[in-house]
């Protein structure tokens, strides 16, 4: 996996907003194994893996004045213990036992002076069994790229032979405050300059093609009605429960659903996995609402579009996506169809590449204001959804086989966040849940677990 040395401007903004704690960026993935993993021979593995993928080892380092995006460079102080943990529940080690010490681990925010991730192996699990935590912040690698930089880590047999050691990388000092203020001079005049080249380049295409000019006129409306959707809400979130009602403590729940029934049902109702997994969350929150003694006909979503091609790069490839879904409805198959259309309409958004360009004016912004409009834009999202596949054959850690993972995401804002990754015939979804907006997080869980049900019966499962 390749890294920048510098951060890109989404990153950038995602490092600056968390001067507000409430749009902290990291997130945690539960796994969940059979057996405790052979801790040394982890520890080992991460250890190569540092050298593997630098990034691992580096910290931040903000440039004077927010001049430019921040750049990471080695940490001199690296330690792979503080990283690379094992700890134990007490008697029983409940499952309950293990989701509370997940959150409490990704309420525990990162030491900025270090590499931004942690690997927690938990033992003491009922039945013998153990779970691995693993924290990473989003300015490292989007959920794609955390998939991609697990494998450092798995194996395919529980025997598996250790791969052979690689040499230490070039390392990547801190630089001196006149390299970086003449570095960050110089990334602005390639952006700036950049910018004028594709409008020297489609000036010239008018010019020699006057048909061009009326597509463009009509591309701008089209790009700038997008952009208006996006950015131009200003209205609370939908929730009547959930608007204003926000705070630092985190509840984790999960659900697991099987993942053919999921494909069958989808199928059998003319949609994608994802718009049954958005569908089941629509119908489990305003379920939820009904149990309270009162109806919500639409709620705001926000999503991760991914937009990564080169699969050899690390770091993030994604834009956020706002929309208005239906959850009222019921009937679970119009749900259904009222919620894959809104997402089919999504997904052509034009402003969503956009989302770096964007990122790089706001970044202009002074902190103070740049996190009071990040904070603003995130009241106006009930919810947070993402999906992420994993692999479709059985996988080991250290020996240990993974039974199943469950991954938190970042609520940035909102009042829960819903992640689901699938992993062999497992649909497994992750509920992180502000618990200041939701004060029963195991009824959100009971009624979009309920949800799922009806979709896999209305689908024909």
């Amino acid at each position: 996996m390749r890294f920048e040395r510098r951060m890109s401007d989404a990153e950038a903004l995602m490092w600056t907003i968390e001067k507000d704690p409430a749009m902290r960026s990291s997130f945690l993935q539960l796994t969940l194994l059979d057996s405790p993993p052979d801790f040394e021979r982890f520890r080992r593995r991460m250890e190569r893996a540092v050298k593997v993928i630098p990034r691992l080892g580096q910290r931040v380092v903000p440039p004077p004045f927010r001049f430019a995006p921040p750049e990471w460079a080695d940490d001199p102080s690296f330690d792979i213990d503080f990283h690379v943990r094992r700890v134990a529940v007490p008697p029983p080690g409940t499952e309950r036992q293990l989701l509370d010490l997940a959150a409490l681990i990704y309420e525990d925010a990162f030491d900025r002076a270090r590499p931004l991730w942690q690997l927690t192996i938990v033992e003491g699990l009922e039945g013998n069994r153990a779970a691995l935590l693993a924290k990473m912040h989003h300015t490292i690698t989007d959920g794609v790229g955390g998939v991609r930089l697990s494998m450092q880590f798995l194996d395919l047999a529980p025997d598996a032979e250790d791969p052979e050691d690689v040499e230490e990388p070039e390392r990547t000092p801190e630089r001196g405050i006149y390299d970086v203020l003449s570095d960050a001079v110089g990334h602005n005049v390639r952006r700036q300059l950049g910018v004028l080249q594709r409008g020297a380049s489609g000036v010239a295409g008018i010019a020699a093609h006057p048909d061009r000019g009326a597509r463009l006129v009509s591309d701008l409306v089209a790009t700038g009605q997008s952009l208006w959707r996006q950015l131009g809400v200003v209205e609370p979130s939908r929730s009547p429960l959930w608007t204003g009602h926000r705070s630092l403590t985190r509840r984790f729940e999960t659900l697991t659903v099987n993942l053919d029934e999921v494909k069958r049902a989808a199928k059998g109702m003319g949609g994608t996995v994802n718009d049954l997994f958005v569908t089941a969350l629509a119908g489990g929150a305003a379920a939820y609402h009904r149990s309270k003694g009162t109806d919500v006909d639409e709620l705001r979503l926000t999503m991760p579009v991914n937009i990564r091609e080169d699969k050899s790069a690390g770091g993030n490839a994604f834009s956020p996506a706002r929309l208005l879904i239906p959850a009222g409805i019921e009937d679970p198959a119009a749900r259904f169809a009222g919620v894959r259309e809104r997402l089919g309409v999504a997904k052509t958004e034009r402003a969503l590449g956009l989302f770096g360009s964007l990122a790089g004016v706001m970044n202009n912004l002074p902190t103070s204001v740049l996190t009071r409009v990040a904070r603003q834009q995130a009241e106006t999202v009930d919810f947070a959804a993402s999906n992420v596949r994993a692999a479709d054959f059985d996988l080991y850690i250290a020996g240990a086989h993974i039974e199943g993972n469950h991954p938190m995401g970042p609520t940035a804002g909102t009042a829960f966040n819903a992640t689901v990754m699938s992993y062999k015939n497992r649909f497994d979804v992750g509920l992180n849940i502000d618990t200041a907006a939701i004060d029963e997080p195991e009824l959100l869980r009971t009624c979009i677990e309920e949800s799922f049900a009806e979709l896999l019966k209305a689908g024909g499962s």
